[in-house]
């Protein structure tokens, strides 16, 4: 088994490695809370190894870097959050599990441009106009962006935006910002494991030892992330993800 991981590793092209590499250290900085850096490893991922077999890779070095952001800002977690986005987030999971066997690869990446734009309408609109406490905090408009959190992640590993949208909307703190998706997304990213391996067959031996290989890259995207997000002031940082989000969506749109 051994001389085989290692016959297949050479196969690998040195670009291919190059760019699994830097998707895999954005990851680690997005988990970090440096945010939107690793929606960027979503089309470049799928230009480099295709549509649905990027997703596959995708999902273990996101759960990778779960355990390393869930380790250091779980004691910031709002847990309130956490429940009432995820009953409507497996939800929208089983629907992007359906969805998975209809549509296309061109069609995967119209959805999640489309979701991620209207996100960004929603953030950028609720800078100036403030949301009603008691919308916010309601488990109706919790399940809405739970679903479509739900969806977009399992068609195309998708949901920062969805939940940087909600999330900024409470209000609450940088640090619990970061704590609260932390958590959320390592629960749904560990939920949507079996699905990718015994349903889609995105992920295999092959591509588990992929994903092992690129653990230092996002092993340094976490720790250069922890630094850098401590100098980031509480307003620049939602600034921060509303810009990053926006250049991430037009990339999106147009890969």
């Amino acid at each position: 088994m051994q001389q085989a991981a290692a016959s297949f590793f050479q196969q690998l092209p040195p670009e291919q490695w190059f760019w699994l590499m830097l998707c895999a250290l954005l990851i680690g900085l997005a988990k970090a809370g440096v945010k939107g850096m690793g929606m960027f490893a979503v089309p470049v991922m799928a230009a480099v190894f295709g549509g649905k077999t990027s997703v596959g890779l995708v999902l273990p070095l996101l759960s990778m870097a779960d355990v390393f952001a869930v380790s250091y800002y779980n004691r910031h977690a709002e847990w309130k959050y956490v429940w009432r986005l995820l009953p409507a987030a497996i939800l929208g999971v089983g629907i992007g599990i359906w969805v998975g066997f209809v549509v296309d690869d061109e069609a995967f990446k119209g959805l999640i441009a489309i979701i991620i734009i209207s996100s960004l309408v929603l953030m950028v609109v609720q800078e100036y106009v403030a949301l009603p406490d008691k919308l916010v905090g309601s488990w109706g408009v919790a399940s809405l962006f739970g679903v479509l959190g739900g969806f977009s992640t399992m068609i195309g590993n998708a949901a920062g935006a969805i939940m940087a949208v909600y999330l900024l909307a409470t209000r609450i703190p940088k640090n619990s910002f970061i704590g609260t998706t932390a958590w959320f997304f390592m629960i749904i990213n560990l939920f949507k494991f079996p699905f990718h391996i015994f349903v889609w067959g995105t992920i295999s031996w092959k591509s588990f030892l992929l994903d092992l290989a690129a653990l230092p890259a996002i092993t340094v995207g976490v720790f250069a992330g922890i630094q850098i997000v401590k100098f980031i002031p509480e307003k620049t940082f939602r600034y921060f993800v509303i810009v990053m989000t926006f250049v991430i969506s037009l990339r999106l749109l147009l890969a």
